[in-house]
C-alpha cells in the first residue's frame, strides 16, 4: 500500500483553482518529489496531504487513513520542514527540540536521547551551538536545526519544503547526504524543491506540476529522456518577416519548440535535426544537451508567471 494515495484532488479558493484533479501515489522508502512553477498547486496539494487545509474535492490517504478523518493520527507520524524559518527565538538549539517533542507526548528522557542524536546527525552538537539562541546561528545552522526538529517524533514520512533554499554549498551537500541516510533507513521523503541538481540528485520519482495539474510523472531519467531529446538549439530568425514560413517548416518536421521573445528553443529528438534548408533561416546562438531544467521549462513553459 502506498504511503500517500491522491486521487482526483482539487482545491479551490474561491474563483481560483489551486489544485486541478490530481492522481499520484507515493511508495513507502522512496523519496518523491513535486516540481513546478510559483503557483502550480505545489504548496496546496501538499498542505492537504499534511491535513493542513481542507479538500475541496477527490480523496487523500496517508498511511491508509483518510485525511479528513484521521488529521491527529496521521501528523503523529509526519515530519515537516516548511520553507521559512519558525523556529521559537526564545529557546536555544537543543530547547527548541525538547519542547517540540512535547506535541508527540515524548517522555523528557527520550526526548533528550533523540535531540541529542539530530544534533549529532546534523552536526549541531557544539555546545556553543546546542545552547545558541535561533537568532545566533546562521541560514545553515537553522535550516538543519529546522529538519531535526522535524525528526524529533522519528516519522514514517517526511514533507520537507524547499529543504537546501538558500544554503552554501557545504550546508546544502551535508543536507542532501543526511536525506539519503534517512531514505536508506527506510523513512518516505515528499519534497517540493525548485532546485533541478536536488531533484536529479535525492528523487527516485518526479511529478511536474502546472496550473494545478501534473504535466508528467516518472524518474528523473525517464522524464528527461521522453521530455528532453538529444539535443536543444538556441536560435533566432534572420528575417522575420519569414517566420511564419519557418515555422511551418519546423512543424513539417516534427520539431517541438518554444519562443520566448526574440529566440527559438528547439527541441531535436534522436531521430530529428536540422534541415539546411532551416539552418539558413536561422542564427544558431547556442547548442547544448537536454538537462532536467531544460525537461521542466519545456513542460511549464519559459515565461515568468507570478
Amino acid at each position: 500500500m502506498p504511503v500517500i494515495e491522491v486521487r482526483e484532488a482539487v482545491k479551490r479558493f474561491e474563483a481560483v483553482t489551486a489544485v486541478d484533479g490530481v492522481d499520484l501515489d507515493v511508495e513507502e522508502g522512496e523519496c518523491f518529489g513535486l516540481l513546478g512553477p510559483n503557483g502550480a498547486g505545489k504548496t496546496s496539494l501538499v498542505r492537504m496531504i499534511m491535513a493542513s487545509s481542507p479538500i475541496t474535492g477527490g480523496t487523500i490517504r496517508v498511511f491508509g487513513l483518510d485525511v479528513t478523518r484521521a488529521a491527529r493520527e496521521i501528523k503523529a507520524h509526519v515530519g515537516v520542514v516548511p520553507q521559512e524559518e519558525n523556529l521559537d527565538p526564545d529557546l536555544n538549539v537543543l530547547q527548541n527540540l525538547i519542547v517540540f517533542s512535547r506535541y508527540f507526548d515524548m517522555p523528557m528522557s527520550e526526548a533528550r536521547q533523540r535531540a541529542d542524536s539530530l544534533l549529532d546527525l546534523l552536526e549541531l552538537t557544539e555546545k556553543a551551538k546546542a545552547k545558541a539562541k535561533v537568532d545566533e546561528l546562521s541560514g545553515g545552522m537553522k535550516r538543519r536545526l529546522l529538519i531535526a526538529r522535524a525528526l524529533i517524533n522519528n516519522p514514517k514520512l517526511v514533507i520537507l519544503d524547499e529543504p537546501t533554499v538558500g544554503l552554501d554549498p557545504q550546508a546544502k551537500y551535508l543536507v542532501w547526504q543526511r536525506l539519503v541516510t534517512l531514505k536508506e533507513q527506510g523513512t518516505t521523503l515528499l519534497m517540493c524543491t525548485q532546485n533541478m541538481e536536488e531533484a536529479w540528485r535525492l528523487c527516485d520519482r518526479l511529478a511536474v506540476m502546472h496550473q494545478g495539474r501534473i504535466a508528467a510523472l516518472d524518474s528523473p531519467q525517464a522524464l528527461l529522456a521522453q521530455h528532453g531529446g538529444s539535443q536543444i538549439v538556441e536560435a533566432r530568425l534572420q528575417s522575420h518577416d519569414r517566420k511564419d514560413a519557418v515555422l511551418a517548416m519546423m512543424s513539417e518536421h516534427g520539431l517541438h519548440w518554444q519562443e520566448i521573445e526574440d529566440t527559438l528553443y528547439i527541441f531535436e529528438g534522436d531521430s530529428q535535426a536540422l534541415s539546411d534548408e532551416l539552418k539558413a533561416e536561422l542564427q544558431i546562438t547556442d547548442q547544448h544537451v537536454p538537462t532536467l531544467e531544460d525537461v521542466f521549462l519545456k513542460l511549464t513553459g519559459r515565461s515568468l508567471r507570478e
